[in-house]
């Protein structure tokens, strides 16, 4: 019988298939190695496979496109429900199998390899930002231990702390200045690492016209907007701007029933890191509506006076994802308010 849809549960070694004929009778059911998988695939007639979008999704949704067959990525939550038993590969496999071909299906935008790049770029920046904030509590955490109090901030620590090093009057030990000499060295490192992937983004920046078109809008800059490009690249995998800004999980979470409809705080859903510059982009915008006039500024003043700053950001953000939304799907140039 033609296997017309499969379901890959995809690991690092072993894979498991399981396929269907057009009546939804199993007729494949094969566990396969790395190494097998292409060979087994480039046999099988065109035909639909589903993987779960988890490590290395999107590297073998181009392998198997490159055989001819239709690859569709799903989010594991939305395959979970469809699991029958206890969880194992097989189950896993059916359960996908299952899922892809449900037409209310909702499917994850494959990533090309260019993206893939800028992404991996964000990644490890935003890793190293982490890392500095975590030393840079240590360092004022085991400074304060000495009775040495240097203010918040990366820049109050990288001024204050040689000034620190070298006073002797402080109570700071011959071993505890080596230390410390150490820690300050970690964190110039990881400075100029920081500052190379920010050079980096930005030149991706203005190598990329969608980024500057997206760029363009208040409120993001060359990190959002390589960041937005890095994750979608299609805007019509989105029916409108609100469907992208769910994605996001800008929008307000739902707990109805009963007919009575109750809204909550937003869902969260999607990319926290995508979410988080919206917003942060999103706060620099409304910190400085105060001192404008125009119609944006006047819609975010009455937002920030009725339901606070908090709110007000989010709900920027919220219009500045379907605005991105808008200029990714139908290719058109951002206009300010006037």
């Amino acid at each position: 019988m033609k296997i017309v849809t499969v379901g890959l549960d995809i690991a690092k070694q072993t894979f498991q298939a399981h396929g269907v004929d057009c009546k939804g009778k199993v007729v494949l059911r094969k566990r396969l190695r790395r190494v097998e998988v292409s060979s087994f695939f480039a046999e099988v007639e065109p035909c639909l496979i589903g993987l779960e979008a988890s490590g290395g999704a999107h590297y073998w949704f181009r392998v198997l496109s490159r055989l001819g067959h239709t690859v569709r990525l799903i989010a594991p939550q939305f395959v979970k429900p469809y699991v029958k038993s206890q969880k194992n590969d097989a189950n896993d496999a059916e359960a996908i199998c299952e899922a892809v071909g449900r037409p209310s299906m909702r499917f994850v935008p494959a990533k090309k390899i260019e993206q893939q790049d800028l992404q991996c770029l964000h990644r490890v920046r935003s890793r190293l930002i982490g890392c500095r904030t975590q030393l840079v509590n240590q360092i004022r955490g085991l400074l304060a231990e000495y009775g040495i109090v240097i203010p918040q901030h990366v820049a109050q620590l990288r001024r204050h702390l040689p000034v620190v090093l070298e006073d002797d009057a402080n109570d700071l030990t011959m071993s505890a200045r080596c230390l410390f000499h150490s820690l300050y060295e970690e964190l110039v490192e990881l400075e100029t690492k920081i500052s190379s992937a920010d050079q980096r983004i930005e030149r991706a920046f203005r190598e990329n016209a969608e980024c500057q078109r997206i760029g363009a809008v208040e409120g993001i800059g060359p990190v959002t907007a390589t960041a937005v490009v890095a994750a979608i690249s299609d805007g019509h995998a989105f029916r409108n701007g609100r469907q992208f800004a769910a994605w996001v999980g800008l929008v307000p979470r739902q707990h109805s029933s009963g007919g009575k409809t109750q809204l909550l705080g937003i869902s969260k859903r999607g990319d926290p890191y995508l979410r988080t510059l919206l917003v942060h982009g999103a706060r620099s915008v409304v910190y400085r509506a105060k001192t404008k006039s125009d119609c944006r500024s006047r819609w975010i003043n009455d937002k920030q006076g009725r339901l606070g700053t908090a709110r007000a950001c989010v709900a920027l953000a919220n219009k500045n994802a379907r605005i991105v939304w808008s200029l990714i799907a139908k290719q058109q140039v951002y206009r300010p308010a006037a």
